[in-house]
């Protein structure tokens, strides 16, 4: 069921960009919890010109137009958790989500509204749920939409473009066995749970055999393990990601996990398959043309995480990259912060890709 709100604008609405994406920060929304933020943004969205609705999953969509070529900038509200206290200082605006990813929406929202409906194309700005978890939001608009081009809003710089993410693979290993005595020569849970990932690192280790570049290894990461004992019995609990590279096969890595388990319950989160775009699209030269505008030198990036491309990518096969302000080395850490004058110029980006893309054929 959706709800809807239209405010008809009496001319543009004057908007401080600034004051937008501090408010944006302001309310905390780890993912499950973006509702504040949703409410705020169909309320500022309809009084910038949006049509603006909610779905039934919560994700924000204000489209502006109603040509027959559809451009989506789709973007998240959501965070991972841990509150950063919202300051400004030397031209940087600190706050979780300032870089991951509430700076790049904002700047998308920004844009839109500044250039406005364009004959032929309508502008679909989303905000949606639960990406830093299981990207419900994007996955609630697979069937809804066909756009005919996609920008992701994730930080690249606002000089570059990405191209590409590697895929993921979440795992969580759950073991129970018998209490025994630390001189038996039976291993424990925890004994057992660290040989589980000694073997998924030796594969890694193997299969990698030396490659550098990070976008072509496969990358497990431990990120958390957990040990109960009640008197009676010992349990262990894991949990593990593991980073896709172009290549892997994840039907044969999970059976390989498997062969390794010895006992253990082993539970496999939804695969994000890796997903890499054409740089050669009308949309990716679109983004070089609108940097060296505004003075930059673009580059394209291949990323080593993850984001709502790898979910809409294969299955809307049109044109898509990923662009926003930030630094991405920043995402999820406590220094989180967005540089305001990146993010003014990233603005001036997406305005002449829109621009840009109403007089595309193809975009």
């Amino acid at each position: 069921m959706l709800s809807r709100l239209r405010h008809p604008p009496k001319g543009k609405a004057k908007m401080d960009e600034g004051t937008l994406l501090r408010e944006m920060l302001e309310i905390y929304s780890p993912s499950g919890q973006e509702g504040e933020l949703a409410a705020y943004l169909t309320d500022r969205m309809g009084h910038l010109g949006f049509d603006v609705s909610r779905d039934s999953v919560g994700n924000v969509i204000g489209t502006l137009g109603d040509g027959p070529r559809e451009l989506m900038l789709l973007g998240h509200m959501d965070t991972v958790e841990g509150w950063i206290p919202v300051r400004l200082e030397d031209g940087r605006l600190y706050g979780r989500g300032a870089v991951d990813a509430k700076g790049p929406l904002a700047a998308f929202i920004v844009a839109a509204a500044r250039v406005g409906p364009l004959p032929g194309l309508r502008v679909r700005v989303v905000g949606a749920v639960e990406e830093e978890a299981s990207s419900r939001g994007a996955r609630a608009l697979l069937e809804r939409f066909a756009p005919d081009a996609v920008v992701i809003g994730e930080p690249s710089g606002w000089a570059h473009v990405t191209i590409a993410y590697k895929g993921s693979l979440s795992v969580t290993y759950r073991l129970r066995a018998p209490r025994c005595h630390s001189a038996a020569c039976i291993p424990s849970v925890a004994e057992r749970a660290v040989a589980f990932w000694n073997a998924v690192t030796d594969y890694a280790r193997q299969h990698n055999n030396g490659e550098q570049y990070r976008f072509h290894t496969l990358d497990p990461s431990l990120r958390q393990i957990v040990t109960r004992d009640d008197g009676l019995e010992e349990e262990v609990e894991m949990r593990l990601t593991l980073r896709l590279p172009p290549g892997v096969d994840p039907a044969t890595l999970r059976a390989q996990m498997e062969s390794w388990a010895d006992g253990a319950v082993l539970q496999f989160g939804p695969v994000d398959p890796p997903y890499q775009a054409e740089k050669s699209s009308p949309l990716a030269r679109l983004f070089l043309q609108a940097i060296r505008a505004q003075g930059g030198a673009p580059s394209f990036k291949r990323k080593t995480g993850t984001s709502d491309m790898n979910v809409v990518g294969p299955v809307w096969k049109c044109p898509i990259v990923a662009y926003g302000p930030g630094d991405s080395a920043l995402d999820h850490t406590p220094n989180e912060h967005l540089d305001l004058e990146e993010f003014h110029s990233a603005i001036r980006v997406l305005e002449d890709v829109i621009r840009g893309t109403a007089g595309l054929r193809n975009p």
